[in-house]
Parts: structure tokens; C-alpha cells; sequence
């Protein structure tokens, strides 16, 4: 039930191959990678999963291939997009193929709270009671949705099961969400994990959110959980530069595959174009910067 939603949700990568075809197999590898490493599911299909360069054949089809591999895990999938008819069709899709619920983020050209209420009207007299992750990102999606503007939409809409908080600063966001909300609902966060220890702090259920040692974010879960607040911060801290260099966009991606590639879950570090390719320069960079970190070796 997505009710009970809590701990690490890892917003897997999109694998690739050197030719920019989908690498199906290397969707097996990286599962196993982030289930052994501590992920209670996996959010597919989002932003940094590079789902805006798929095809909607391979959208299902990964999507399908995420959930075959899931072995019990709960499997999130993204349908975000600015085609309110590819997004019916995507959701009625990937839920056929087993997935446990859909997230989406309301598309750009959102400007009042009327105009939010009535985009998920629509959104739901389609897809019906779908299990929801209701994403705020507007970073993103250039859409700001107030706490008063969230709790209509939970109020109004009863699939929406948990929301994925990415709003800066997303601390104090937070605080405000379990203070105003009109019923319970479960917080996940996002923004790379940059404000994990933070967000911990303030009330969230655990993060949603991608890096190549997803072990940190499940154990600064844990360790807040069994509030050890200092461990926690320490952990959070060793691995902290790895984390703001993935932390940059669609070249810190690339640096993501890398860093997997190495760990042994992925064949290719390729991301498809447009997409950044990483230099010499770059991994002699990041070469350096690991070589500077106590990090696991696997």
C-alpha cells in the first residue's frame, strides 16, 4: 500500500547503451544494485532517469522490465508530461504491467491554484484511483504550489498517497506540511539528497532520490530512525562531495553512470542525446575526488 510508504526510494537511471538503445539488461544488474544496497523501491521514469528521451513503447517497456525485476519491491513509475493524453495513456500502461503507483508533477503553464485543481480534475476523471506520488519540484516544472494549494489537492483527491517534496527550502516546507495538512499523507525528498540529514529532521518518511552509494541515503534513514542524530550527520558527511558533484544537472548524471559503472551495476556510463559524454579531464576529476573519500569498495 503506498500509505505505507517509507524508507529509501532510489529514482533509478535509465541504462543505455554506447548506440543510445535501451539497455534492458543492464535494468536487472542495477536493480539487484540498489535493493542490495538498502532500497525499499525504486521511483522509474523520472527526471534523472532521462524518461523525456523515451519513446512511450519504451517507456512501457521499461517500466515493465523495472517491475519484472522488483523481486517484492514496491516500483513508483513517472508519467509526468505535458500531454495530458500521453500521460492517460502511459499510466493506464505501465500500471497494467505491475507497477504499484504513478508519480506526477503538474506541467508548466500552471500560473493560479484554480488552475491546479482543475489540471488533476482532469488527470483523475481519466486514470481513475490510481495510487499517487504527488511530485513539487518546481525547479522543474516551474510550477509553485503553496501548502494551503496541496492540502485542496489532498483534500479533493484521494489517490494522492504521498508526496514527493523538493520545493527549496525544503526543511522548512516540511515543517509547514505536517503542520497544515488536512490529513496524513507520506513525505519523501528528493534534490540528489542534498538536504537528506535536514529533511530527517523535520519529519520526512525518507528520501526519493538517486547517487551512486545509495547505501548512505538508507543508512542516514536508518540511523535517524534510531535517532542517532550525530551518526547520521557524520555518514551523511563522508560522503557529501561525491554527492554535490551528481548533484549538477545532466553532467552530474553522467558521473552518477560512471560511478555505477565502476561499481559494477551498470555496462555503460552512456547517457542519450543531447547528453553530455564525460572527458578525459572529467574522470581524471573524479578520480582525484574519490581517491580523496574513504569510500566502500565493492
Amino acid at each position: 500500500m503506498l500509505e505505507q510508504t517509507q524508507g529509501l526510494h532510489v529514482v533509478a537511471q535509465t541504462p543505455f547503451l554506447e548506440d543510445g538503445a535501451v539497455d534492458f539488461g543492464s535494468i536487472d544488474t542495477l536493480s539487484a544494485f540498489y535493493y542490495g544496497h538498502g532500497a525499499q523501491g525504486l521511483t522509474v521514469l523520472g527526471v534523472s532517469g532521462e524518461a523525456q528521451k523515451l519513446t512511450v513503447d519504451e517507456t512501457i517497456a521499461v517500466a515493465a522490465r523495472y517491475v519484472a525485476a522488483a523481486n517484492g519491491h514496491r516500483i513508483i513509475a513517472g508519467v509526468s508530461h505535458p500531454n495530458l493524453a500521453t500521460l492517460v495513456e502511459v499510466t493506464a500502461q505501465v500500471m497494467a504491467e505491475g507497477a504499484d503507483a504513478v508519480m506526477i508533477c503538474p506541467p508548466r503553464g500552471i500560473c493560479t491554484d484554480e488552475d491546479l485543481i482543475r489540471y488533476f480534475e482532469a488527470v483523475y476523471e481519466r486514470v481513475g484511483d490510481v495510487p499517487t506520488v504527488l511530485q513539487d519540484f518546481p525547479a522543474s516544472s516551474g510550477v509553485v504550489m503553496s501548502v494551503p494549494a496541496i492540502d485542496r489537492l489532498l483534500v479533493a483527491f484521494p489517490q494522492i498517497a504521498v508526496i514527493k517534496e523538493e520545493d527549496t527550502p525544503s526543511p522548512t516546507k516540511i515543517t509547514r506540511l505536517r503542520a497544515e495538512l488536512s490529513r496524513p499523507v507520506k513525505i519523501l525528498t528528493g534534490n540528489n539528497g542534498q538536504f537528506l540529514v535536514q529533511e530527517m529532521e523535520r519529519g520526512a518518511d525518507g528520501p526519493m532520490a538517486g547517487f551512486s552509494y545509495p547505501e548512505m541515503l538508507s543508512g542516514v534513514y536508518d540511523l535517524m530512525n534510531e535517532g542517532r542524530r550525530a551518526e547520521a550527520h557524520d555518514l551523511f558527511n563522508r560522503y557529501l562531495p561525491l554527492l554535490k558533484h551528481e548533484a549538477q544537472g545532466q553532467w552530474g548524471i553522467a558521473i552518477r553512470k560512471e560511478m555505477m559503472r565502476r561499481r559494477g551495476a551498470l555496462q555503460s556510463n552512456a547517457l542519450r542525446g543531447p547528453g553530455p559524454r564525460l572527458t578525459e579531464t572529467d574522470l581524471a576529476e573524479l578520480d582525484y575526488l574519490v581517491s580523496r573519500m574513504d569510500l566502500p569498495r565493492d
